[in-house]
């Protein structure tokens, strides 16, 4: 059983993360996997959109810690910021389904889809101050332009959780569904059945004024992210937070 699912139904991409025994925590194979399906599905006439969602009781836990401190991805070239670089300039309409945990890359790769259902039970996270890290994915850039600096600083600085409610709130999604798989790929659907160039070009004016700068911020994030990952800091803040997991 592969941990990247791929379906394809009515012109519509469904991309599930399926490893529901570790919360669809991220691998470097999971990456490699979501960006070769991403760049294929660029080129694909056929598909029209893509909808990512995860398996069982999560949408995503975030990086799997343990691969992160053995492999950490310190360059450009990393299948994860290989994947980052990707859906931040997939052409096509991107559209996320998300329920239980979504935490770190789980929240901020949301900020890159053009839409984002989330069920009642959705948590949202991104605790890399709590593990000694900075933001990732133009994070620090969409995000303080999206809730406010205040707000912005309260969830980065705190490392603090948030649920469905202050999600929609903070605008981070369209809406909260029961079914937010089904509402996500019904949506796709519909978009499929315009046309094609009209929406491609429709998304790309809506992402012009920002896409150099959100493009210019991760790649500075990403430089600091990796300095951090080989910190003393970041190594006793994911030890801590492996001994925690361990005791329940």
């Amino acid at each position: 059983m592969t941990d990247i699912l791929a379906e394809v139904s009515d012109q519509v991409l469904t991309l599930t993360l399926n490893r529901p025994a570790k919360k669809n925590a991220l691998t470097p194979g999971m990456y490699f996997e979501l960006n070769r399906q991403l760049s294929e599905a660029a080129g694909d006439f056929g598909i029209r959109a893509v909808v990512i969602t995860g398996a069982g009781s999560a949408f995503t836990g975030g990086n799997d810690i343990s691969d992160f401190m053995n492999t950490p991805p310190t360059g450009s070239d990393s299948p994860v910021m290989q994947f980052l670089a990707t859906i931040h300039n997939f052409p096509k309409p991107l559209i996320a389904a998300v329920h239980g945990n979504a935490v770190g890359i789980g929240t901020t790769m949301l900020m890159h889809c053009d839409l984002v259902f989330a069920a009642p039970d959705s948590k949202f996270a991104m605790p890399f101050v709590s593990l000694g890290l900075v933001p990732e994915a133009g994070s620090s850039f969409i995000f303080p332009k999206l809730v406010g600096h205040a707000k912005a600083s309260e969830i980065f600085l705190t490392g603090r959780n948030f649920g469905a409610q202050e999600a929609l709130e903070m605008k981070l999604i369209n809406s909260i569904e029961a079914l937010p798989l089904d509402k996500a790929i019904a949506v796709a659907k519909e978009i499929a059945e315009q046309p094609p160039e009209a929406v491609i070009n429709t998304k790309a004016l809506l992402k012009s004024a920002d896409h150099q700068a959100i493009s210019a911020v991760m790649q500075v994030e990403g430089e600091l992210f990796s300095m951090a990952l080989q910190s003393d800091e970041a190594a006793t803040a994911f030890m801590r937070f492996l001994e925690k997991k361990q005791k329940g």
